[in-house]
């Protein structure tokens, strides 16, 4: 992760960190949803800002009231969100770069690159609309026949919103008044995202519930259609065709701007780094620089991945204060780093308030787990780990692929105190002895899985139940052959 710094923008500090090393300088204006620190725990979001990073030195900021940057009494105006964007580049030294609109970010985006064109060398649009058509709090209970045939009269056909894709963006606007916080609202943007418990914390450290409704009611204002035409610089405007947001939005942009190319990808999600994005991040790179990237030069290799992270982490710094809050995550790095290397893994990285660990077998990464659960309890700390074993992606020092996605999923599932073990039938079935088999314990619960994948609860049992014995799983995967037998701990 980037070193966060702060840049001045008219009495308020704004938040943003900068990274990679390519020839692009490119400015990422994101929405409302964000904290610089907490997204770089999201595998998703990593491996995509990673790949742009080959090619571009990439500008990420917190605007005024979101995430890490100063609260605000009252959502700030585009002409001001166009400001912020100068302010940060100013600090980090860019010159003219390449604006990175996303979602309501996009508005502003475009605003300054039609106001600043000296600034701005390249202009990318994703997941946004210069108007969107929703003009006050009643019409997220209005009929949507009645709200489609009003857009349709100052949009036209071709650009109007169906009912039922209105409809769906009306349940987004009432659950963000009504439910900010519980990860209901973010999950209706990002359906093949985490759970809603994770997506709960992310609206959670992004903005208060009064900051998100503010932020809503901002959309009522938002017309930018007039500045379209004014904008010079090279546009790519990238578009989900089943995104919450209209892709129509998406489409008028893109037949307004001059010289503008259009890119519809498959998908319902909202943000780029979920939504396909190895052909977005290929389209961005052929855009700005002419040319694919090189093949990869990672390798793959089977592996156990282990992650970790503190239960309630925001409470207690919060109780501790920051300086004995720093002493307890360095003291939990140094007893992860001492277990880990005890169990024959490696730590990989620093996710914040947990870690990201790689072993040989599932039996290391279980017992490791249940040593880290030990010795942080006496700490008065509770923990929670998710562990998944499949092939990985070694990347210089790091590692990527589904295998760690799918091990930071298992983790939003563990409580505390818990560990998550998945048994993936693929692997069961072309390895024939997993390690783990000796190890896992419990109850087969909340199968199947998507993707095909089976999820084991791991936790110590009772006294009573440590005979050891045999028991079967009586589920199965379609088309799959189940490690259908469990033994008890020790």
């Amino acid at each position: 992760m980037a070193e966060t710094s702060y840049a001045p923008c008219g009495g308020l500090s704004l938040a943003y960190q900068v990274f990679g090393d390519g020839p692009v300088e490119l400015v990422y204006a994101g929405s409302f949803v964000s904290h610089l620190e907490l997204f770089w725990t999201m595998p998703e979001f990593e491996a995509f800002m990673e790949r742009i990073s080959t090619f571009c030195r990439v500008l990420l900021f917190d605007k005024a009231g979101v995430g890490l940057s100063d609260p605000v009494p009252q959502v700030r105006t585009l002409d001001e969100r166009a400001a912020e964007i100068e302010a940060v580049m100013d600090a980090a030294g860019f010159g003219r770069a390449v604006l990175f609109g996303l979602s309501e970010g996009g508005p502003a985006a475009m605003l300054f690159a039609a106001t600043r064109p000296e600034r701005t060398q390249a202009l990318i649009l994703a997941g946004t609309f210069a108007y969107f058509g929703i003009t006050e709090w009643a019409d997220f209970d209005r009929d949507p026949s009645e709200l489609h045939a009003r857009i349709l009269t100052e949009m036209g056909e071709d650009y109007t919103p169906s009912p039922r894709q209105l409809a769906t963006f009306q349940e987004f606007g009432r659950a963000s008044v009504s439910q900010w916080g519980t990860g209901t609202a973010l999950k209706l943007l990002l359906p093949a995202a985490g759970s809603v418990r994770q997506l709960g914390m992310v609206e959670r450290m992004s903005a208060s519930p009064g900051m998100a409704r503010a932020t809503l009611g901002a959309l009522f204002r938002i017309d930018v259609r007039s500045v379209l035409p004014m904008i010079t610089a090279p546009t790519l405007v990238i578009h989900a065709t089943g995104d919450l947001v209209p892709v129509q939005g998406g489409r008028y942009i893109a037949d307004r701007i001059p010289g503008a190319r259009m890119l519809e990808v498959a998908g319902t999600d909202h943000a780029p780094w979920i939504a396909n994005p190895d052909e977005i991040t290929s389209e961005i790179e052929e855009f700005l620089t002419g040319s694919h990237a090189a093949p990869s030069q990672s390798h793959r290799a089977l592996r156990t991945v282990l992650f970790t992270d503190m239960v309630a982490s925001t409470q207690h710094a919060a109780a501790t204060g920051d300086e004995r809050w720093r002493a307890v995550l360095h003291r939990m790095g140094e007893i992860t780093a001492d277990l880990t290397g005890r169990f024959g893994g490696i730590v990989v990285k620093s996710t914040g308030d947990g870690h990201l660990a790689t072993f040989d077998g599932p039996t290391q990464a279980i017992r490791c787990a249940e040593a880290l659960r030990d010795q942080t309890e006496a700490m008065g700390i509770e923990i929670r780990a998710g562990i998944h074993t499949g092939e990985c992606e070694l990347m210089d020092g790091d590692i990527g692929g589904i295998a760690v996605h799918i091990a930071a999923r298992i983790l939003g599932l563990a409580g505390a105190g818990r560990s998550w073990c998945p048994a993936p039938c693929a692997i069961w079935s072309s390895v024939r002895e997993p390690a783990s088999r000796t190890v896992a314990t419990s109850s087969c619960v909340g199968c199947p899985a998507p993707g095909g994948f089976s999820r084991w609860i791991v936790t110590a049992p009772a006294p009573e139940h440590r005979k050891r014995t045999w028991r079967r799983c009586r589920r199965r995967v379609p088309g799959r052959r189940c490690a259908g037998r469990i033994r008890p701990w020790r």
